[in-house]
Parts: structure tokens; C-alpha cells; sequence
């Protein structure tokens, strides 16, 4: 007969609110950045010359390159938050037949 050895961890209240916020975070950073590039292809179809579109695509790339910066910084630091938040280690051994 041959074991098994599965480990989880048991979250504590504080370590699911820290893995909420990081699931919320990458959620809502998500939809403001899809919501803001579509607001950038909306405005440049409306712009009435070139270089109204020329500082369109040059506002969206800036605005496109600070939300991503944000969203990478605060994915990094809420999921090193979310991996030393974990909680118990638990080993669990169950027998399983051959």
C-alpha cells in the first residue's frame, strides 16, 4: 500500500483580506485598463486633424505605460503580501492502493 502526502495552507482572516485586495487589484486594474484604451481609440477616431491624433497616441502610449507600471508594481508587492500571508502549512497523508 503506498501513501500520499498532499500539503495546503489554512489562510488566517487577515491573509484572505490580503488575497482579496490582490484579486480586486489585478480585477480593477484590468477593467481600467481596457476602459482606458478603448476611451484613447474613441477619442482618436473623433479627432478632427493630424496632429490632434498624433498627441492622442502619444497621451495614450504615456497613459498605457503609467497603468501598466502601476498595475506591475502593485501586483508585485500585494503578491509577495499574498504569498507571506498563506498561513499554516498542513500535511495531509492518505493511503492509496496500488
Amino acid at each position: 500500500m503506498a501513501s500520499i502526502q498532499r500539503e495546503y495552507y489554512k489562510r488566517g482572516a487577515f491573509g484572505k483580506f490580503v488575497k482579496w485586495v490582490f484579486i480586486i487589484f489585478n480585477v480593477l486594474m484590468l477593467i481600467w485598463v481596457v476602459s482606458g484604451m478603448g476611451n484613447a481609440g474613441h477619442q482618436y477616431q473623433l479627432a478632427a486633424s493630424d496632429a490632434e491624433r498624433a498627441g492622442t497616441a502619444i497621451g495614450a502610449s504615456l497613459g498605457f505605460g503609467l497603468l501598466m507600471f502601476i498595475w506591475i508594481t502593485g501586483a508585485v508587492i500585494l503578491g509577495i503580501a499574498t504569498l507571506l500571508t498563506r498561513g499554516t502549512k498542513y500535511i495531509v497523508t492518505e493511503d492509496k492502493d496500488s
